[in-house]
């Protein structure tokens, strides 16, 4: 039987910076090497796991010397949950390194003329930030090396039955296993006291945990959605429909947590976790819940995208508006305009503002959060950008004084990039949750448009994700 090599342990390392996603690196004569669990600063001893041509991965195994940009993570999953990467990092530093995340992308990655990057907006909470969380429900509870030592540890005494269920994240690069979730700090409560009294009465009534491989199981997903008026929402998926369980749980949540305001559940029998193409059933209260930004008024159903981060979320728009210098004469293209918030949040400086977004029941949040704050200067199409934004579109809809445009992870399609430099509206707002594609969007751009200002925005302390509002003018 071929036994599988051992790789090796450096010792005494010098780590010296931060990748984009979310490590640390070190520099040897031959090689780079991404580093799980280290800080910048630190001098440490490195587990080899992974061995390539150019570059190395490695798990740290002994810290030699503390940096002075470390600081001891508060949560007790840190480590093993893939999360909150950067929560060992002092929030300073994080700032710091997602700053030059932004520089590092805008001039290695490109050459074009820039303007000095503004300072990084930082994140008013650094915890309990997130108004939306999603758990999942497993028999295949990840075992940390601890817990395999300690059984009680692995399965929970106090629980019921020994078993392998698990509530809480996926663990990274295991699909089907569940590292289970006691505390999470990244939405405030009641998201963990409603999280654990689910799993506790899930143990004490053998509700079966779904089993990702084999299709079984009754129960598959949680989702907690909060806004900042106090409203909580909570959807619990469900693998068949089994109507006196499902009653029976839905009713003990909400006997305990009369804060629920809007409490609904779903049946999804499919091979994945998606409830967009579901029917999602109210049980109790409202069929959603409602969130105020500067007097405005946005519906957030349970298929509803909103940014997860409501605080930086209006710090995020403010600059986005404030970079478009909308005025009252100016037609305004919103692409990739989600439910509507950037179209509605700008829409009373505009004469007109132009939504359009690929995923249908966006639009319609759209459109009713436009009507609840009687807002008649916005128009909404669904459909494929590249496909919409055609010369057609354009003459029906008058051309653009100004395009903001805030695309997925992956950047604009070419053929938008292309229409856009053909349309030529005089300003472009470029909100991208992805510094290297924004990049490559920005080369092409070039061609006729100058970056005047760069602001960055920190949207999710304790990750190394970053959001960057880009300015740019009609040479």
């Amino acid at each position: 039987m071929k036994t599988k090599k051992l790789l090796p342990i450096l010792e005494n390392v010098n780590v010296i910076d931060a990748s984009s996603d979310g490590q640390s690196i070190a520099r040897t004569d031959e090689y780079v090497i991404f580093i799980k669990g280290a800080v910048p600063g630190d001098i440490v001893d490195l587990q080899i796991t992974r061995k390539k041509s150019k570059y190395r991965e490695a798990n740290t195994i002994a810290v030699k010397h503390r940096s002075e940009k470390r600081t001891d993570a508060v949560c007790s999953h840190f480590g093993v949950c893939g999360g909150c990467k950067w929560q060992n990092m002092a929030y300073e530093w994080q700032l710091f390194y997602k700053q030059k995340q932004i520089s590092d992308a805008l001039t290695r990655l490109i050459k074009i003329e820039l303007p000095e990057i503004q300072k990084i907006i930082p994140s008013k909470n650094i915890y309990n930030y997130r108004n939306k969380l999603e758990f999942t429900f497993s028999n295949k509870k990840w075992l940390t090396d601890e817990q395999i030592q300690d059984k009680s540890l692995a399965f929970g005494e106090g629980l019921g039955e020994i078993s392998r269920n698990a509530l809480g994240f996926h663990i990274p690069g295991s699909f089907d296993k569940i590292l289970d979730i006691d505390t999470c700090y990244l939405q405030e409560e009641p998201s963990n006291k409603i999280r654990n009294e689910i799993k506790k009465y899930a143990f004490q009534n053998k509700l079966t945990f779904f089993d990702l491989r084999e299709q079984i199981g009754l129960l598959r997903n949680i989702i907690i959605r909060s806004t900042s008026t106090g409203e909580w929402m909570l959807i619990v998926c469900f693998h068949y429909d089994d109507k006196e369980v499902i009653e029976k749980l839905l009713n003990h949540v909400s006997d305990i947590f009369p804060q629920i305001t809007s409490l609904q559940y779903v049946i999804n029998s499919k091979r994945n976790d998606t409830i967009s193409d579901l029917e999602i059933k109210v049980f109790k209260g409202n069929d959603s819940i409602y969130e105020n930004m500067e007097g405005l008024k946005f519906k957030i159903g349970p298929k509803s995208f909103y940014q997860t981060n409501s605080d930086q979320a209006y710090e995020l728009y403010k600059v986005a508006r404030d970079f478009a210098a909308i005025k009252d004469t100016d037609v305004v293209y919103d692409l990739y305009t989600g439910t509507g918030t950037i179209a509605n949040f700008a829409a009373h400086q505009a004469k007109k503002v132009i939504g359009v977004e690929y995923v249908p029941a966006a639009i319609e949040d759209a459109k009713i959060n436009s009507q609840l704050n009687s807002i008649y200067n916005t128009v909404f199409y669904a459909g494929d950008m590249k496909d919409v934004l055609n010369d057609a579109f354009v003459k029906e809809n008058g051309k653009p004084d100004i395009i903001i445009t805030d695309p997925p992870r992956a950047g604009m399609h070419e053929d938008v990039t292309k229409k856009i430099l053909e349309i030529e509206p005089q300003r472009i707002v470029y909100v991208s949750c992805n510094p290297a594609t924004q990049a490559r969007d920005l080369q092409l751009l070039d061609q006729k448009y100058m970056v005047i200002k760069v602001q960055p925005v920190d949207m999710f302390p304790q990750t190394h994700h970053v959001e960057n509002v880009v300015l740019l003018e009609l040479k």
